[in-house]
């Protein structure tokens, strides 16, 4: 029986967001693809990508600052943060899984996106200064969404650690099922579906000025700055995807102990879960026809509502 020491499992907590990210991605790419009739790229497509991105030449707007190049570092050093405080793996809190809350999870993801926009408003490009406006002035509405989420995490289980919700979740089905935290996983799945780029503008690899947001903010940066923001948006996309899974909807799968037998299972169960929340999504991107782009706001305000129900039915015994 091998036991793995706990900072080589807090390790293996964000290799296994970093290397797996863009299968994941992959995956849906292709489950997309043969949704609409195509045979579509590979599934390791995207690593593919990111090595030839990581072999050409990097270069750099006239006027822009170090901040430009230095921006997509950040944010995918914030992205591999988060999976330090959010069970990926264990069911158990490791040595740093108490520096901070889903609130501050929220925070750490909301300055990465605050980094891409700075840089991408820094070079001066109007797509890339449109894109940037666009994803602040929608962060503005999604943001209180979040924080609704986590008041709601904080009232249903008195703090809002999420090893501590996760471990709630899983004393049984009863837990889930529960007005409030249905309501509030509701809430957090349409931000997660916005957050990803997957619904309700364009897709997540629009290019037509007229809906693309995440393309955007992108659009100055190349070679290997440009695959550490495609890498980082994998990144994100799987670390949200984490968060909705282990904490709020099936916290099961996660190594009790630390066994590396326990410990490669959970990589196994989070893999398979992520694919399969990956199908969802990419069937509701498939199915559901692209809204305007004013029509964000109602989008949104949707989830808003929901998270703000998920608080009132607490009040009212739905707890």
């Amino acid at each position: 029986m091998i036991l793995l020491p706990l900072p080589l499992i807090q390790t293996l907590q964000v290799l296994t967001i970093l290397l797996a990210a863009p299968g994941i991605s992959g995956v849906i790419a292709s489950i997309e693809a043969r949704m609409q009739g195509r045979r579509g790229p590979r599934i390791l497509q995207p690593y593919f990508d990111l090595a030839k991105l990581f072999h050409k030449e990097s270069l750099a707007p006239v006027g822009a600052g170090p901040f430009f190049l230095l921006a997509p570092v950040l944010a995918l050093a914030c992205y591999l943060t988060v999976p330090m405080l959010i069970p990926v793996l264990t069911s158990y809190a490791l040595p740093l899984g108490d520096m901070g809350d889903i609130l501050g999870g929220g925070i750490i993801l909301a300055f990465a996106s605050f980094v891409v926009a700075v840089a991408s408003a820094e070079t001066g490009s109007v797509y890339a200064q449109l894109g940037s406006s666009r994803a602040k002035t929608f962060a503005a509405i999604t943001e209180p969404v979040v924080l609704l989420v986590v008041f709601t995490v904080a009232l249903l289980t008195s703090t809002d650690l999420p090893y501590v919700l996760a471990q709630t979740v899983s004393e049984g089905p009863a837990q889930i099922i529960r007005p409030a935290h249905l309501l509030a996983s509701a809430a957090l799945f349409m931000v997660i579906l916005f957050e990803t780029g997957r619904i309700p503008v364009e897709t997540h690899t629009g290019t037509i000025e007229l809906g693309m947001i995440e393309e955007a903010r992108s659009f100055e940066h190349s070679g290997p700055y440009l695959a550490l923001l495609k890498w980082g948006s994998a990144a994100k996309q799987l670390v949200f995807y984490t968060l909705f899974i282990n904490v709020f909807v099936a916290p099961w799968g996660l190594a009790s102990s630390t066994r590396a037998s326990d410990v490669l299972i959970a990589v196994i169960a989070l893999l398979v879960k992520a694919t399969l929340l990956g199908i969802v999504v990419a069937v509701i991107d498939n199915t559901f026809a692209k809204l305007k782009l004013f029509k964000i706001t109602e989008f949104v305000a949707a989830a808003f509502l929901l998270a703000v129900l998920a608080i009132f039915t607490l009040f009212l015994g739905g707890g």
